[in-house]
């Protein structure tokens, strides 16, 4: 028999995970020991499968172990001959997974019938006939609360008013005698 793992998505990232199998994420919003139920991209046990409706078969749960940081990175900026240096560091916030549970279901999650429900109502309509309803008295329309007027802004300044340029003189060109 093949092993049967899955390529599962979780926070933007893909992941190939098999049961027993532990992965780091992207932190969750989940407690530890909750169980999460991750979406499969891609399935395989005897055969693989990843169209979209077979995909919705597939079952992946798993349990959040711990929250805990990934180690320090540490980011530097350097420009030489300007005096420019720059330090900067994060520690991403991650979430340890443990799947628990990989299978195929045989078929979908069925969903709670309407027409077992149908006959019930039906029989209780027969037994008591049925009474027009008297008709709810709508609530008077609540008039628009009056509005505020506007607080005024303050005029904004303008810039001062420039000088036109200065026109060249002619002068006139005088005899020297």
């Amino acid at each position: 028999m093949a092993e049967t793992y899955a390529v599962v998505k979780s926070g933007g990232k893909q992941y190939r995970v098999a049961k027993g199998d532990s992965l780091l994420v992207d932190r969750l919003p989940e407690k530890e020991g909750e169980k999460v139920s991750l979406a499969a991209v891609m399935f395989r046990d005897k055969e693989v499968v990843a169209d979209a409706a077979s995909l919705e078969k597939v079952k992946v749960e798993a349990t959040v172990a711990e929250h805990l940081r990934g180690p320090k990175i540490r980011v530097f900026k350097y420009k030489a001959k300007k005096g420019y240096r720059r330090r900067a560091g994060h520690r991403s916030e991650l979430t340890r997974l443990e799947v628990t549970d990989l299978k195929m279901l045989t078929r979908k999650a069925a969903a709670p019938k309407a027409e077992a429900a149908e006959p019930k109502a039906e029989a209780a309509t027969k037994a008591e006939p049925t009474k027009p309803k008297p008709a709810a008295k709508k609530p008077a329309a609540k008039k628009p609360a009056a509005k505020k007027p506007a607080a005024k802004k303050p005029a904004a300044k303008k810039p001062a008013a420039r000088k036109p340029a200065r026109k060249p003189t002619t002068r006139k060109k005088t005899d020297g005698s």
